[in-house]
């Protein structure tokens, strides 16, 4: 009876997973009206650009479309943008979504500033897309570029790049328009005199990044960069303008000097995913292209597939237990199935106020650490802060995260040994109670299980992805497909991190796990444990933005957005450290297969220096 239940759980979210798969599919490819394709260009210096062609049917030879380039920013993929790329080619417009030099499936870049001198990779599609015949369906007198944060520095470095071979060649520039999202610090004139493109900015109003600007905010009507944009190419006898009028359309489309600035009441992460950002890109794309879309810039389907994407991962995730219980019926992996341990006995008294103060404790120090460990990173790992190629830990800001959970891994095992030591023992907890006696043999099978539970978590979205070329993203964080090679990663960030996860799972059932208490709040209380001095690092952030009007951390602010996708992770991370021991009555199974997932799906989302 237990087999048959947990058979048809498993099938029961696996048929999610397949169901959202395909609903998703149908909504990024508009019922069927765009296909899409995987393709890999060459490029300079060995290196290669991935991406993602979004090509409706309606564009042919006989009827070409304009092509836009889509460039997400640092330490995103093509599928972060998977909104705007959606949303144009509803509107017949052909995109490639790529992912950035150093990001995704796309190589590393001998260049280490990539996004300035090749648009991450922006300039060789141009190129191809402008020289090749095999895109004989686009319009070649009208392809554009568009990219959010740092993807924006390179679209609007490539308006700079093209308008400078442009003026040398004596023809149009390669790059008809370009579209700035949330980056306005190469807005400067040394860059803009050379652009010969039709010019959008969009820029969030909360920008945490405004500090940099030169007003120190992210007001656009009177910033300088927003007003050398749209003064830019003007006659010389027309008055110079000093307010910027938001949305209003300023120059000639005839001329290449159209300019239109926007400045949405957002942050800069959410943006993106902002409907009104969306559909200022789409109004600015319909016009400079002399379109006349049949949908409204209103009319938008890409957040029903990040809706599908969250609720894919979350069943895949979920999909783990049942299976774990099928594989413990197998003779190999019966004999690590264990009884549970008895809960430990209710603090009382001073119990209750040492559990309570090293509760807050704990959370102080992640939330005090972060930042400094983030610093020391940048001085332990010179050749990844320095975009430097390099096989020694090359992730420059998983390196930070990494610092981070050795130190409160390694504060965790000493504060419940600790405790147990000077107290525990005194007040009835004894070390059976936790669920850590296990043989070499035992410790051996309970790692090939997590390896089992850890590839079909992996080959699942593969399928996914081979089927319906969708995986399980939801607006900045997702599970994608990898690059092999990254493998290697894993194996050189996973036994750091796995401190980290072994002690949470430690923590979790043998200090968290108490007589009285349902099972609901014990794991919620340890999902805010896990996750509070995080979650107060990005309070303290937004906090002081609010009053302040600029961010407490103001040079570790991308560190602090990196948090986004780190505290959910670190919330539902309890959630199945007490699953897995439920499980099989000990504390290894949870880590294993958690810290092998989770530290993949950092590693396949976090810019990587890896050598070519």
């Amino acid at each position: 009876m237990l087999n048959n239940k947990n058979n048809r759980l498993l099938l029961i979210l696996i048929v999610i997973v397949m169901a959202c798969g395909l609903l998703a599919s149908r909504i990024q490819t508009s019922g069927g009206q765009v296909v899409i394709t995987d393709i890999k260009i060459p490029t300079q210096n060995g290196q290669w650009v991935v991406g993602d062609l979004f090509k409706p049917r309606s564009a042919t030879a006989e009827n070409p479309a304009p092509l836009v380039v889509v460039v997400p920013g640092f330490q995103r993929s093509k599928e972060a943008l998977a909104n705007i790329a959606i949303e144009l080619a509803r509107r017949g417009i052909v995109v490639i979504s790529i992912d950035p030099y150093a990001q995704g499936r796309s190589s590393s870049s001998m260049s280490r500033r990539a996004a300035t001198t090749e648009g991450y990779g922006m300039f060789a599609v141009v190129d191809y897309a402008a020289s090749s015949e095999n895109l004989n369906y686009i319009d070649k007198s009208k392809i554009a570029a568009t990219g959010h944060s740092a993807g924006g520095n390179a679209a609007i470095r490539g308006g700079n790049y093209f308008g400078k071979q442009a003026q040398l060649a004596g023809e149009p520039s390669k790059l008809h328009s370009v579209f700035v999202s949330g980056y306005v610090l190469t807005l400067r004139e040394d860059v803009l005199k050379d652009v010969r493109s039709n010019i959008g900015v969009s820029y969030a109003f909360y920008d945490e990044g405004a500090y940099r600007n030169e007003l120190k905010n992210g007001d656009m009507r009177l910033a300088p960069e927003a007003l050398r944009v749209v003064n830019l190419g003007r006659p010389s006898d027309s008055p110079e303008i000093t307010e910027v009028e938001l949305g209003r359309y300023y120059g000639e489309l005839e001329n290449r000097t159209l300019r239109v600035v926007h400045n949405e009441r957002i942050l800069h992460p959410f943006q993106p995913y902002m409907a009104e950002a969306t559909a200022n890109q789409l109004e600015f794309f319909e016009k400079v292209f002399e379109l006349d879309f049949d949908l409204p810039s209103s009319d938008q389907a890409w957040y029903w597939k990040e809706l599908l994407g969250a609720i894919s991962l979350i069943a895949a995730m979920i999909s783990l237990i049942p299976l774990s219980r099928i594989l413990l019926e197998a003779p190999y992996f019966r004999p690590l199935v264990a009884a549970v341990p008895p809960a430990l006995p209710r603090p009382q008294g001073k119990g209750r106020v040492l559990f309570w103060s090293l509760f807050v404790f704990a959370a102080l120090v992640a939330c005090f650490s972060y930042i400094p460990m983030a610093e020391l990173s940048q001085k332990l790992f010179v050749d990844a802060s320095s975009r430097q190629m390099t096989w020694f830990f090359p992730q420059r800001m998983n390196n930070a995260v990494m610092l981070w959970a050795l130190l409160n891994g390694s504060l965790g095992f000493a504060l419940f040994f600790g405790s147990y030591h000077f107290f525990g023992k005194h007040h009835g907890v004894r070390p059976e109670m936790w669920g850590v006696a296990i043989s070499g043999l035992q410790l051996f099978r309970t790692f090939v299980l997590a390896l089992a539970l850890y590839f079909f978590y992996f080959l699942l979205v593969f399928l996914v992805y081979f089927l319906f070329h969708v995986d399980y993203n939801f607006l900045f964080m997702g599970v994608r497909v990898f690059r092999p090679d990254l493998l290697i990663l894993l194996c050189m960030y996973a036994p750091l991190f796995f401190i980290f996860f072994l002690s949470n799972s430690l923590r979790v059932n043998g200090a968290m796990r108490v007589e009285g208490d349902p099972e609901w709040r014990s794991m919620l209380l340890a999902g805010i444990a896990n996750s509070l001095g995080l979650f107060l690092i990005v309070l303290v952030q937004y906090i002081t933005f609010a009053v302040t009007g600029t961010v407490y951390w103001t040079d570790g602010w991308l560190y602090v957005n990196l948090l986004f996708a780190v505290v959910p992770m670190m919330f539902v991370l309890p959630y199945f450290n007490r699953y897995f021991f439920r499980v099989t009555g000990r504390i290894y199974l949870g880590p294993m297969v958690t810290c092998l997932i989770f530290i993949m799906v950092l590693i396949s989302n976090t810019v990587f220096y890896l050598p070519l």
